[in-house]
């Protein structure tokens, strides 16, 4: 289950957009400069190339009360029999630089290890996301769509290791009953610094080979846990720029009936962009936010 500390890197974990984080619409690199890629992508077809066959379909209903913690064996990292749709964002995974991701990198020492999950399946409408809502009675982000992660704990092993894997896959378990069995790691993505909370998140992108079953394991955390299809994200008529009355923005989704916004919809933002999926939006197109965001 949740414990304490994680409900409080949850509360932090997306605070970024007011500190100028991953979120902001134009991503500089540490000199000042544009990140390294010769162009925009061309316009690619706004659903992703089909997979062929009848992939397996994402079940998303509340779960049983999980049984004891399974246990994580299995962290390799490999891209063997990807669906040929994904290869390119495990192909970004490969050459991205951090500095395209966000320009706040972690300390050479210091912050708390953390990671997340971005998780890949295919569902009726094809290529989609794993997200989280969380629940609207929290104290701070109410209601705020995420990526399941949280911090490491002793048990996962060496942060400089697979320890960001396996405490990605643990706290998707937590928190959506997902089963880790089911996922297949294809890339680790640079680790991306928060300052205002300290923590050092590593994003781990997962193939969600075969599906099971997810939903809230505890509402009092989780409103409800959803998929969105990548249609629906790089659909210019889903996307905005959400602005803080602090003065800072950064792309937003209107998606699966949520505002997806700061660290989750910036890192969303970045892996349409060098996946080749991005379509032209319009960036000039505000949804504002709450001062208590």
């Amino acid at each position: 289950m949740t414990s304490a500390r994680e409900q409080q890197y949850g509360e932090t974990y997306d605070q970024d957009v007011r500190e100028g984080g991953p979120a902001p619409v134009t991503h500089h690199m540490s000199d000042g400069t544009e990140p390294a890629v010769a162009a925009e992508p061309p316009p690619v077809s706004v659903t992703p190339p089909a997979v062929s066959g009848t992939p397996p379909t994402a079940s998303v209903a509340p779960p049983a009360p999980p049984a004891p913690p399974p246990r994580i064996t299995n962290v390799s990292v490999t891209t063997d029999g990807l669906p040929e749709w994904l290869l390119p964002v495990a192909e970004a995974a490969r050459s991205i630089e951090p500095e395209q991701l966000s320009r706040f990198l972690p300390p050479k020492s210091g912050g708390r290890q953390s990671a997340v999950l971005m998780l890949f399946g295919h569902g009726d409408r094809g290529p989609e996301l794993l997200l989280m809502e969380r629940a609207g009675t929290l104290r701070a982000h109410a209601g705020q769509p995420s990526f399941p992660g949280g911090a490491l704990d002793p048990e996962d092993g060496d942060p400089e290791g697979d320890g960001p894997v396996r405490a990605a896959l643990r706290e998707a378990w937590e928190e959506t009953g997902l089963d880790p069995s089911g996922v297949q790691v294809f890339g680790v993505l640079p680790r991306l610094y928060i300052p205002v909370s300290r923590f050092v998140v590593t994003p781990v992108l997962g193939w969600w080979r075969a599906p099971s079953a997810v939903g809230a394991v505890d509402q009092a955390e989780t409103a409800r846990v959803f998929t969105v299809p990548v249609a629906d994200l790089t659909n210019p008529e889903h996307r905005v720029t959400a602005w803080h009355p602090s003065g800072h923005s950064g792309p937003a989704f209107l998606v699966g009936g949520a505002l997806v916004w700061g660290f989750t919809a910036g890192l969303i933002d970045r892996m349409l962009h060098f996946a080749g999926w991005e379509v032209p939006w319009d960036r000039t197109k505000q949804v504002p936010l709450d001062r208590r965001s």
